[in-house]
């Protein structure tokens, strides 16, 4: 997992291009006047999703992952909570929808938050269960965009 802002000093250097590539795309776009849809940047292999979302208590809020995608989840507007962990296999797969690349849990262990306001960027990669959208306080409307890139593009 990757937490950081687009507004941080960060020249990012450390992480692969392509991610390197998306942070530049998320300063360079208005998304708080972006149409919420999904926008294709390459095919399938990635593209970004601008939507709205509510936030919610930790128990409305499923912890989830994915196989073939990771995730760069970019806070618009709002506040939220993300919590994550590390994946095991002792965790139990509440449900797996395949077409959408996304397992959900009954339940994880030891998972941390951070605190996401407008700017800040979280990466999540196969190995790590998150669970986006958790309410910072009380539960609010978000903007979010989430990228997604194959796995094979890193």
């Amino acid at each position: 997992m990757i937490f950081t802002s687009i507004y941080s000093n960060d020249d990012y250097k450390a992480y692969p291009e392509i991610i390197r590539k998306m942070i530049e795309y998320l300063k360079a776009n208005d998304f708080v006047n972006m149409e919420p849809g999904v926008y294709e940047l390459q095919g399938k292999d990635l593209y970004a999703q601008v939507f709205d979302a509510e936030t919610g208590s930790i128990e409305e809020k499923k912890p989830e992952s994915h196989k073939d995608y990771l995730d760069i989840q970019f806070l618009v507007s709002g506040e939220e909570k993300l919590g994550f962990t590390p994946y095991s296999e002792k965790y139990e797969v509440e449900e797996y929808i395949k077409e959408r690349d996304l397992i959900f849990y009954k339940n994880v262990e030891n998972e941390g938050f951070v605190h996401a306001v407008p700017g800040c960027i979280s990466v999540f990669f196969p190995c790590d269960i998150h669970r986006p959208a958790v309410a910072a306080n009380n539960p609010m409307t978000i903007r979010k965009v989430v990228i997604k890139i194959r796995t094979t593009l890193i």
